[in-house]
């Protein structure tokens, strides 16, 4: 796969009569950005949570690394390899879905905590690296604090961070400040710029944010109708899109 991290091949995904994505191909490489945009329905979502399996596709595959899955039955072997390859890939939702009884701090360390038995000095280095992550997002002094402390900004930033502590090769963002007030967008897309330009960290992004993908993106595609329609640079995507369904939707919400 040389530098592709994330390699999609045919994905199409059905409901009953109803095609969500159809026969999609997109190549994410390391250190790359992409922001996927296009109206309510057209796929972006169901993309994401089929890289990520939580959906499973109706047909095509996705490789991440040296794992290629595809759709069809869970089987106990299935359902291992797909624990396997969500540890490569971190997700960030438009909800926050913080445990609400735990901490800022607790909510960080869940996720390592919870992949097996760690050691007391295992469970040290845990809570180390839970820490510098809330200081990366800006929420070292919110460590102790509840999510219903923290506003919808901060609580998202915890999320990211919570990702984050997996160590994940690749992070996937579904609308994340789509629920938040314009106020605290900043927060959240502040934290994303930094992952993509001061640690490289390959990016799938759902978003409706143009200044970021202006700003952030390597790659723009274009959603309509389960079909990636458009694929461009930014510059390319802002300078004069290909095909009017894109102008359309750009002209409307730029």
């Amino acid at each position: 796969m040389r530098d592709v991290v994330v390699r999609v091949r045919g994905l199409s995904k059905t409901y009953g009569r109803h095609q969500v994505l159809r026969d999609v191909d997109l190549d994410l490489h390391k250190g790359e950005v992409i922001v996927i945009f296009g109206r309510s329905g057209s796929g972006k979502s169901t993309l994401l949570r089929c890289v990520n399996f939580l959906e499973d596709p109706t047909a095509g595959t996705v490789e991440i690394g040296d794992q290629k899955l595809g759709g069809g039955h869970r089987t106990r072997r299935k359902r291992e390899q797909i624990r396997q390859l969500r540890l490569r890939v971190g997700m960030v939702f438009q909800q926050f879905n913080l445990f609400p009884h735990m901490t800022a701090l607790e909510n960080v360390m869940s996720g390592p905590l919870g992949t097996g038995r760690p050691s007391t000095a295992e469970r040290a280095q845990i809570r180390a690296r839970a820490e510098a992550l809330l200081a990366e997002v800006g929420l070292a002094d919110k460590a102790d604090q509840h999510p219903i402390r923290l506003s919808g900004g901060q609580q998202q930033r915890v999320a990211i961070a919570r990702a984050l502590a997996m160590q994940p090769e690749v992070m996937l963002f579904d609308e994340p400040t789509s629920a938040l007030d314009p106020e605290l967008t900043g927060e959240v897309l502040g934290v994303m710029k930094r992952l993509a330009t001061e640690h490289h960290m390959p990016m799938l992004v759902v978003t409706h944010e143009m200044g970021f993908a202006r700003e952030v993106a390597d790659r723009m595609a274009f959603f309509h109708e389960g079909v990636i329609l458009e694929e461009a640079t930014p510059e390319e995507m802002f300078g004069g899109a290909r095909k009017p369904e894109t102008r359309q939707f750009l002209d409307a919400i730029l």
